[in-house]
């Protein structure tokens, strides 16, 4: 009878252990051979799983550590991946310490994709136009996810913007041509990862499952699909991933691994959101550590990336997403407030891993000085050299408000673009800055300028024709007004016409006023111009000082030249032509098409007469009609 019930218990624990194993998560859950970094590191989360060791017998890939934390449930596995090692299938075995239990999970090296420059990695470069959507307001290309069994946040309500709206990847994937149309060569949506949060998840910035594509989005296989048909219509992906803060439901939070998993204070505490503390040869340590640890809010519990398991975590989980899906680009939230060494060294893995990724992190700061620091930049005896190589440029952003919305002076105006782009020395490389007129966190641009539609044509101009890379948050083209809040959900309108019984459908021009459309058609005009314009995307730039509120600059390389002259005043303007002899005279240039009318801007006489509120993009030394 004693027998007997020994041997019950070993096979009720062999039982248990075994429906334990079935649910053990290990993240990433599949990796490649010929990585160019030949370690791995599994985060394996199972019940009690550090009373067992795991053993893999598998040629080419060895066991270096077995790392175990304050949380029992975890073990940190590092391996090593040899340069000779197969594709293949393997098992991970896990025995117990002392009684000899043992189970198995199941483990795949797969083949790295062929990098063949059409259907994989192509990188976001000066060259590209990105559009910005938020997924869940853009179109719902698939009813059944609405509502999916296990979310917190089950409820679809359109008439709430903090609810759900179900827009999701295939509402994406079912307008590629839309988004092509207008002269895009990029798509950044907000992250489609797993927010499984109780309240306002339709976002996407509180992350609880990294490996993940949100159900209510669709899955992992439809996001590598959208990849792959955004690539087959010439458009590149860009990822929007966050490093700094996750949902209070990530799974590795209600059960972390180690207290120093995420930043903690005796009582809630929010960062200061001073970015200067950083840099401040001034500054306290408490600030410091206010603006880096403190949290974004109550339910986003803010990340420490110092613990070296978890900084390892994050990174591998951007290469996984880079390799798996063929992604070209990295957009990074909330640049300024992880840990600054962590996001070098996730820099240097990422290219590491893929050179000709594009990256350009955010950086919602005051001045020129404090957004030059968080990336690659010109200055020397700093503490901390920044490995980013491209930022989104606020401070341009700052300078097309003020040049269009104040009166021309020494400061003000126009003065403000020939000032800010004066400091351009600050950079490794500008043009690997993003520009932008407006975003799903700001007040929409077409109401910032009071609906006017002149300066409109001014700042889509402007963000067409200046350096760096453009980008474009989604219902620009069609005049969409709105002004943010803190909260800044005013901005996140549905598109019309992206979901079910929508009466207005203004993906389609019958759907469309006439001067919505008039709208499109001068920035698709322009967009489509710019993607042949080696000019315009490449070449250099030259600007004038203005003098009576006037902006002129050329965009130029040895194929081609393009003059851009803006007169955001009031008032008509006289443009002394002698003043751009380099580009003009010198050149024997005669004349100058305007990209947008086809009309032609002759320069046989010593001036150009510029009307009120008036811009022209003109292609130097063509012809067109009169």
């Amino acid at each position: 009878m004693k027998h007997a019930k020994i041997i019950f218990t070993l096979v009720w624990l062999v039982t248990v252990f075994s429906a334990k194993a079935a649910e053990m998560r290990i993240d990433p859950a599949f990796w490649w051979t010929g990585m160019k970094n030949s370690t791995l590191q599994l985060c394996v989360y199972s019940n009690g799983i550090s009373n067992f060791t795991p053993t893999i017998h598998y040629a080419g890939v060895t066991i270096l550590k077995i790392n175990k934390v304050e949380n029992a449930n975890y073990l940190f596995i590092d391996l090593k991946i040899s340069e000779s090692t197969l594709p293949g299938k393997f098992k991970i075995i896990f025995t117990s310490t002392g009684n000899n239990l043992s189970s198995s999970y199941p483990y795949e090296l797969k083949p790295r994709s062929k990098q063949d420059g059409i259907t994989r990695i192509q990188g976001v470069t000066s060259k590209d136009f990105i559009y910005l959507l938020m997924p869940d307001r853009f179109s719902n290309g698939d009813t059944s996810n609405d509502v999916v069994v296990g979310t917190t946040d089950e409820t679809i309500d359109r008439r709430s913007l903090k609810a759900r709206h179900g827009g999701d990847i295939q509402g994406v994937l079912n307008h590629l041509d839309y988004i092509q149309s207008m002269g895009v060569t990029a798509v950044w949506m907000t992250p489609v990862t797993e927010n499984n949060q109780p309240f306002e998840s339709y976002h996407g910035y509180a992350i609880t499952d990294y490996y993940k594509i949100d159900p209510r989005h669709g899955s992992n296989e439809l996001f590598v699909n959208y990849v792959a048909a955004a690539h087959s219509k010439g458009l590149k992906v860009v990822q929007d991933v966050v490093y700094n803060h996750i949902g209070n439901e990530h799974w590795f939070y209600k059960d972390m691994p180690s207290k120093d998993w995420v930043h903690q204070f005796d009582k809630f505490t929010r960062s200061t959101y001073k970015d200067m503390a950083l840099f401040d040869p001034h500054a306290s340590d408490s600030d410091r550590n206010v603006l880096s640890h403190g949290w974004f809010d109550k339910h986003m519990p803010d990340l420490n990336q110092r613990n070296v398991f978890l900084a390892t975590y994050l990174i591998q989980n951007t290469l996984w997403w880079i390799e798996y899906a063929g992604i070209d680009g990295l957009r990074i939230d909330t640049w300024v407030y992880p840990d600054l060494e962590f996001e070098n060294n996730l820099i240097k893995a990422v290219l590491l891993e893929f050179p000709q990724l594009g990256i350009y992190g955010e950086t919602w700061v005051q001045g020129i000085a404090n957004q030059s620091y968080f990336v690659q930049n010109n200055y020397v005896n700093l503490p901390f050299q920044s490995m980013l190589p491209g930022v989104t440029d606020f401070q341009l952003y700052y300078a097309t408000q003020d040049a269009l919305n104040t009166d021309f002076g020494w400061e003000s105006g126009s003065a403000r673009w020939y000032r800010m782009l004066a400091n351009d020395f600050v950079y490794k490389d500008p043009n690997r800055n993003v520009l932008f007129l407006d975003n799903h966190d700001l007040s929409r641009f077409y109401s910032v300028i009071k609906e006017d539609d002149s300066k409109w044509k001014i700042g889509i101009t402007f963000l067409l024709t200046s350096r760096g890379i453009p980008s474009m948050y989604t219902g620009t083209e069609y005049l969409s007004h709105n002004f943010a809040s803190l909260s800044a959900i005013e901005v996140r309108q549905d598109f019309p016409g992206g979901f079910p019984k929508d009466q207005i459908n203004k993906f389609v021009k019958e759907g469309r006023s006439v001067h919505e459309n008039e709208a499109f058609n001068y920035l698709s005009t322009l967009a489509n111009f710019r993607k042949t314009s080696s000019a315009l995307t490449t070449g250099k730039l030259m600007q004038y000082a203005p003098f009576e509120g006037e902006y002129v600059y050329f965009r130029y390389d040895s194929n081609q030249s393009v003059m851009v002259v803006m007169n955001p005043t009031n008032k008509e303007i006289k443009l002394d032509l002698n003043r751009y002899y380099e580009q003009i005279k010198s050149k024997n240039v005669r004349s100058g098409i305007d990209i947008v009318t086809g009309t032609i801007a002759y320069f046989d006489k010593e001036e150009l007469i510029l009307k009120p509120k008036s811009v022209a993009a003109l292609v130097l030394g063509m012809r067109g009609k009169e």
